[in-house]
């Protein structure tokens, strides 16, 4: 199973609904929802009522990122705007595996979050309790940075991690992914695809997203 999930935080904000729509029918499989709050991360996006007004805007499931601290405290709103899928830093919370059952407890998918400094040898006690891992592969905190190599080794690490668990957790990257480089980050074992300002900054997002879902399915 392979995702493209385009990244709202890239779209046009004055005319959202249209965007949302747009790469709805195009085949877009989710749409990830980056929340900031200027202190985990050096900017500011959105809160949960935004969640809840793009819910009403779409069928397809939202995938919120949260680039916050103390990202415990706030579980239960993004659930219940209508999150689908839930990730949280590792390098955010001190209780990482309450946390992923907490909002597994609120009905959303749970995923950890690393930052390209970050090992994946840290995940290896919360592993058997995720539903996928997030990649970080630019720096968080803005759109439209260049992708790190080495995250491509990130994800081959990892998912021979999980082959050797027999767990089926999904492998989700996030930053820098383009037309000129989703091919390398398909072949390293990725399974969700997180792209916006490639998919929202292109001059034909839907021949894009028609691209992107070419390649990531061959």
């Amino acid at each position: 199973m392979k995702l493209l999930a385009p990244s709202i935080l890239s779209a046009n904000f004055t005319k959202l609904q249209e965007e949302v729509k747009l790469v709805e029918s195009v085949g877009a499989d989710m749409l990830h929802l980056d929340v900031m709050d200027g202190h985990f991360v050096p900017n500011i996006t959105f809160g949960p009522k935004m969640v809840s007004d793009i819910n009403r805007m779409t069928s397809l499931p939202l995938d919120v990122h949260l680039m916050i601290s103390e990202p415990e405290k706030y579980v239960e709103d993004f659930a219940k705007a209508g999150a689908d899928w839930i990730s949280i830093h590792y390098e955010a919370t001190d209780h990482l595996n309450r946390l992923v059952s907490h909002i597994k407890a609120a009905g959303c998918k749970a995923g950890v979050v690393i930052n390209p400094a970050t090992s994946v040898d840290v995940l290896d006690e919360i592993l058997p309790y995720v539903d996928f891992i997030l990649l970080m592969s630019v720096n968080p905190g803005f759109g439209g940075q260049e992708f790190i190599d080495t995250s491509l080794n990130k994800a081959t690490k990892l998912k021979e991690k999980l082959g050797h668990m027999n767990k089926d957790a999904l492998i989700e990257m996030d930053g820098g992914l383009g037309l000129k480089n989703v091919q390398q980050v398909r072949d390293s074992g990725v399974d969700v695809f997180v792209c916006g300002n490639s998919i929202f900054g292109s001059n034909n997002p839907s021949e894009t997203i028609k691209k992107m879902k070419a390649i990531i399915n061959s």
